[in-house]
Formats: C-alpha cells, sequence, structure tokens
C-alpha cells in the first residue's frame, strides 16, 4: 500500500525553548569563569587588561592577581534538556559599565547573583538591582581557595534575603558545580511564577 507524502513526511523535532540567565556579582567574583565552564560553546568573552589609569576605579582588594576585566558581556550556552535551552549573559562588575545591565536583564528569566564571602559586601548591588526589578535570583557562593566557608543561612542573614531566595555553595570552575547553580536559578524562577516571561531573543 502506498503512503502520501504527508504520512511519510517524518516529524521535524520541536524547537527548543530558549531562556536568559544573567550571571552577575562584583569584581572578580567569578562570573567569566563559571560562563565558561560551563558554556558548550565556546564563549563570548569581552575581556580587556587591567591598567594603571584604571586604579582609582577598580578596587583589586582581595584580588590582586586579576589582569583583565569584562567590559561589555560574557555569553555562553548551556541545554540542560533536549527542549530546554540556556543563554547565559555575564555582567561587567564595575560601577561604571552599569548603564549595560538594563539591556542585559531584557527578557531575562532569572539571574545568578556570585559572592565572594571575603568581599560579601560587593554583591548587595546586584542584589539590590534584581530585588528592585523583580527579577527572581540564586546566591551562589562562589568557594576560592583559602576562604573561610558559611553555611548558606549565614550568608542570607548577612545579605538580608528573603527567606524564599535560594543560597547555594558552587565552585564556578567546576561544570556540574556551575550547572547545579543554573538549574536552582531556573526552578526558583518557575516557582516565583516567572514562567510567562518570553523566550530569550537572540
Amino acid at each position: 500500500m502506498a503512503f502520501g507524502r504527508s504520512e511519510r513526511r517524518r516529524k521535524s523535532p520541536a524547537e527548543p525553548v530558549t531562556l536568559k540567565i544573567l550571571v552577575a556579582g562584583g569584581f572578580g567574583v567569578g562570573k567569566t569563569t563559571l560562563v565558561g565552564a560551563v558554556s558548550e560553546i565556546k564563549p563570548l568573552r569581552t575581556e580587556e587588561l587591567l591598567t594603571e589609569a584604571g586604579r582609582p576605579v577598580d578596587s583589586l582588594d582581595g584580588v590582586e592577581a586579576k589582569s583583565t576585566t569584562t567590559v561589555a558581556m560574557d555569553f555562553g550556552r548551556i541545554s540542560l534538556r533536549d527542549d530546554l535551552v540556556l543563554y547565559l549573559f555575564g555582567t561587567p562588575g564595575q560601577d561604571r559599565f552599569w548603564f549595560l545591565w538594563d539591556e542585559l536583564a531584557r527578557g531575562a528569566l532569572g539571574a545568578v547573583v556570585l559572592a565572594d564571602t571575603r568581599r560579601l559586601g560587593n554583591c548587595f548591588a546586584a542584589v539590590d538591582y534584581f530585588e528592585q526589578r523583580g527579577i527572581p535570583f540564586t546566591v551562589a557562593v562562589n568557594c576560592f581557595d583559602g576562604a573561610q566557608r558559611y553555611a548558606p543561612d549565614a550568608v542570607r542573614d548577612a545579605l538580608d534575603l528573603d527567606p524564599g531566595v535560594p543560597v547555594v555553595v558552587c565552585d564556578a570552575r567546576e561544570r556540574e558545580s556551575a550547572k547545579d547553580v543554573l538549574i536552582s536559578v531556573v526552578q526558583h524562577a518557575l516557582e516565583t511564577g516567572a514562567g510567562h516571561r518570553q523566550p530569550a531573543v537572540t
């Protein structure tokens, strides 16, 4: 029995849902490292060398060995499932590049706020930014070598976070650890009703 053309035609796979996640935090906290560790494509980076001219505005306290800085954004991509792809946008950490944040945040499902317990105050601005705009976020404590470890609840109290904001511990260098952070963001965003946001536009 001959089959018609429509019967022979295989169903094309559904296009995956694409979601936009921001990776934010203070200067030198590990945003570029996290995006690079988890991205399944070679990440786009906009890093420039730090110069003497930038020393008055770029505090290197606690990150004296840092030699580069992000001046626009980092971009990466990870597929959590066949039907779910995350686009990652790492924000610049310095105050003078904050004018880029509003553009990067447009259409975002949620955000990661990376924190360094040695310089915890540096992530307050990112926390405030997402709180004021109603963007769900997870605080991820990046465990730097030699840094004192604190329980998530201690970090939550120090940052005066709402009880519902997830606080997780991670190593931004490790793919699986970074992936767990992103899963936390997606779950939190969906639980808080942010699932109605439009998919990321590329």
